[in-house]
């Protein structure tokens, strides 16, 4: 996603098109909802997701987290002159989910010049599985194309 401008006004399918073929596709990463300051996504419990215990994997649940968090950065920022990275992430797993999908709601703490700090509550209906805080790094392109 990064170099790509996208806006709250972005249509699902766009966004659905952009993330195919990537390790949000791979997981069945479906993002449902976005506003500045708000992402929403859905992912299954599966193969895809548990670990050998048959439980969501933590992996897979950061990588929700960091899903809803980068696009929700992507939202606020300049798309032609500006990109982020996910730099730090604090997670507490909560609970366990075996079946079915998990929302993971992303909603900004921070928005500085240079970072974005982001609260991921991940639930399972209303029962909370995971808890995430994470930070973006917002780099500017000062030479007309945004470092990779």
């Amino acid at each position: 996603m990064a170099n790509i401008k996208i806006t709250v006004d972005t249509p699902l399918e766009q966004v659905e098109e952009l993330l195919k073929g990537t390790l949000v596709d791979n997981l069945g990463i479906r993002i449902t909802e976005f506003d500045q300051g708000r992402v929403v996504a859905t992912m299954p419990v599966d193969h895809r997701t548990i670990q050998p215990a048959q439980i969501l994997h933590g992996g897979a649940t950061i990588a929700l987290a960091e899903t809803v968090s980068g696009f929700g950065s992507m939202l606020l920022i300049d798309g032609d002159n500006e990109t982020s990275r996910g730099i730090q992430l604090s997670t507490s797993h909560i609970s366990s989910a075996t079946s079915g999908f998990v929302t993971g709601i992303a909603t900004i703490v921070h928005k500085g010049r240079t970072t974005h700090i982001w609260d991921v509550n991940v639930y399972q209906e209303k029962r909370l599985i995971s808890v995430i805080r994470v930070t973006n790094m917002i780099i500017k392109d000062n030479n007309g194309s945004v470092s990779k």
